[in-house]
């Protein structure tokens, strides 16, 4: 695992994941107000030198499709689209359904279920394994749900997660959505104890960044790191080794001179004391 690997977050449930000279980009959405600034937005010159550039689209839902990924230079640029079969027809890009597994220039795209509209993604790159969760989550509405929705909304999910679980994973995106209440985290919690990914990030939480920094405090066990990236073009740059992950979190923006940083941190999940080395349930520190 010598390849850079970093993940840039965005805004809502959009992200970019560079792993080596492949780059992709995951729902990349700008806000229905323009909530992501002009001078975070992704523009041409993030794809210079870059020789294989994945643009994916779990689904046609507003908050996780912007129109502007069309105008970004695909003629320059070695820039291609896997997108959702929900997507109304015209649509650039390969359009893709739960099931389908797709390989090209040692990239490995599996494409699996969700509980709302669309599918899920995961995609491996030099050895590293990235899934994007798109709109799979427990979607449960427990204040307004009946018990029958809310026993075939569990069923949905776990239905849905059977095929993740035994996939080993060094990066995750998945929703932790604050308007399902009390348990908005339940689908998170089960996703981190089922598949035990290296790195876990917390998305689509409805512009509350303490919803992800709260999940991301208690999230962490001895398997899995919990990351929150809550600011445009955040970034973490991960190192990966057998018994460690060393994240260095910092922001850049194109065009400004040198870079707003944060100290890098260095995680070691199976240090002497750790308080998860006994079990692989969150705990809150």
């Amino acid at each position: 695992m010598a390849d850079t690997v970093a993940v840039t977050y965005f805004h809502h449930s959009g992200f970019s994941v560079q792993i080596g000279d492949t780059l992709l980009i995951f729902d990349y959405w700008r806000g229905e107000h323009g909530e992501l600034p002009e001078d975070a937005q992704i523009k041409d010159r993030d794809f210079d030198g870059y020789k294989h550039i994945l643009v994916f689209v779990s689904h046609d839902h507003e908050d996780h499709f912007d129109e502007v990924i069309y105008t970004w230079d695909y003629k320059k640029y070695p820039i291609s689209y896997i997108v959702s079969d929900d997507l109304p027809i015209g649509k650039r890009g390969k359009r893709v359904k739960p099931g389908d597994h797709l390989q090209a220039g040692g990239i490995d795209v599996q494409v699996f279920s969700s509980t709302d509209k669309g599918v899920s993604f995961y995609v491996t790159v030099n050895d590293i394994r990235v899934f994007h969760a798109g709109d799979l989550n427990l979607w449960h509405w427990r204040e307004e749900s009946t018990l029958r929705e809310i026993a075939q909304a569990e069923k949905d999910f776990y239905s849905a997660m059977a095929p993740i679980e035994q996939l080993p994973m060094e990066i995750a995106m998945f929703p932790v959505d604050p308007r399902m209440g009390g348990l908005y985290d339940a689908g998170a919690n089960y996703f981190v104890m089922a598949v035990k990914p290296r790195l876990f990030i917390p998305m689509h939480w409805q512009g509350r960044a303490e919803v992800a920094e709260n999940f991301a405090r208690k999230g962490r066990t001895k398997y899995t790191e919990v990351l929150a990236l809550t600011k445009p073009r955040e970034r973490a740059e991960l190192e990966f080794e057998e018994r460690a992950l060393h994240i260095h979190v910092f922001t850049i923006m194109p065009g400004i001179d040198g870079a707003d940083q944060k100290d890098g941190q260095k995680i070691d999940m199976f240090a002497e004391n750790d308080p998860f080395s006994d079990t692989d349930l969150p705990v809150q520190l």
